[in-house]
């Protein structure tokens, strides 16, 4: 979850962009109520800003972290997403309407059902975000257009989020509240989210490593493709296609085009001046030395998340330079106790341990 510092970094940072004019945030032509069903961790507080600087009267529910962080420009309700724990959904009972419902928190189908169930006639639009983990991988197909196999939830008891079941789970999700809102359900489907304020310290380890230079042990499968989406792209046209009221179901996944491992550890290298190596292990290596490198698996086959239809509704994917110079000075802007504790990076003896083996593989010379 998004720390108070962190959001007001990212708050800040924003705030500076739009003083200085070169990313003025224009007031929306029709005011809209949005309700945020989460607001705190890393897309909310990209959403909300914008939407409160478009104009829009936004209320949020949570579970009361980070209260106040918006001071005085977003209502906040309190309740959980669970019915059966405290006051559950009893805050957003009634007969009180929404323009827009944005759903950025719905994990748990019980949960996503007796929201949607709850809210259903009471807003025009139902955006829920779901993931491109949704799909059935198993498929046997490496090409995903929004109509492609969703993953099926084998047990419908299970609850607990785990790598295994997030998928299953949030395809669950999907499947709900669009059964339950029909037309008036809008899903996007995100893959990495990345950019600065990403609290998964995923994408960022490779822009910090790179940048720092030196002998870099890069992922395994460089010929694999690699995609993402940043956030200061993603957030705002989520609040476009509530303003458009836009229907539709949406992978986001950039770049615009594709690109593979190879390019966007070359596309990091091209931002710094230091010297840099990379070496590209395999599984077996990385097995062996229990090293998990973030974001990019050595071990799944490649695959592409079709990204037209989110291009035609108005997302722009920025180049990789602007999101990593933008994710490196979020990083940099940190404290020193943060960035010397980020989340499941390879440690430097890890690092040094795989590239011994790799230059001699290929007798002392980088691979």
């Amino acid at each position: 979850m998004t720390t108070r510092r962190e959001f007001l970094t990212v708050s800040a940072g924003a705030l500076a962009l739009q003083a200085s004019g070169l990313a003025a945030v224009v007031p929306a032509t029709r005011p809209l109520d949005i309700l945020f069903l989460g607001g705190t961790g890393f897309l909310g507080p990209h959403q909300i800003n914008y939407a409160v600087a478009r104009g829009h009267r936004v209320t949020m529910f949570n579970r009361g972290s980070n209260s106040g962080m918006y001071g005085d420009a977003v209502e906040e309700l309190v309740g959980n997403r669970d019915p059966k724990i405290d006051s559950g959904l009893s805050v957003l009972q009634g007969d009180r309407t929404w323009d827009v419902v944005v759903d950025n928190s719905g994990y748990v189908p019980r949960h996503v059902g007796a929201s949607a169930e709850l809210l259903k006639g009471r807003c025009k639009r139902y955006i829920y975000i779901s993931t491109v983990a949704v799909y059935d991988f198993d498929a046997g197909i490496s090409v995903f257009p929004e109509s492609a196999k969703l993953a099926d939830l084998d047990d419908p008891a299970v609850e607990e989020v785990t790598g295994e079941t997030y998928g299953p789970l949030k395809a669950e999700c999907d499947r709900i509240a669009r059964d339950i809102l029909g037309g008036n359900c809008t899903v996007v489907r995100p893959t990495y989210v990345v950019g600065p304020g990403d609290h998964t310290d995923r994408f960022t380890y490779y822009v910090d490593r790179v940048n720092r230079g030196g002998e870099v042990l890069a992922p395994g499968r460089p010929e694999v493709e690699a995609q993402w989406v940043d956030a200061r792209d993603l957030c705002p046209w989520i609040v476009t296609l509530a303003e458009n009221d836009t229907s539709g179901i949406f992978n986001a996944a950039g770049p615009s085009s594709p690109v593979d491992r190879t390019g966007l550890m070359w596309g990091l290298r091209a931002l710094t001046a230091e010297p840099v190596n990379f070496y590209w292990p395999d599984q077996a290596l990385l097995s062996e030395l229990d090293i998990s490198m973030p974001m990019m698996s050595a071990e799944r086959a490649s695959t592409h998340f079709v990204n037209t239809a989110s291009m035609e509704a108005g997302l722009h994917y920025r180049s990789l330079a602007d999101t990593a110079l933008g994710t490196l000075e979020w990083w940099q802007s940190q404290s020193a106790e943060r960035r010397a504790n980020p989340r499941r990076w390879p440690s430097a003896g890890q690092e040094h341990e795989a590239i011994e083996r790799l230059r001699l593989r290929a007798g002392g010379d980088p691979v």
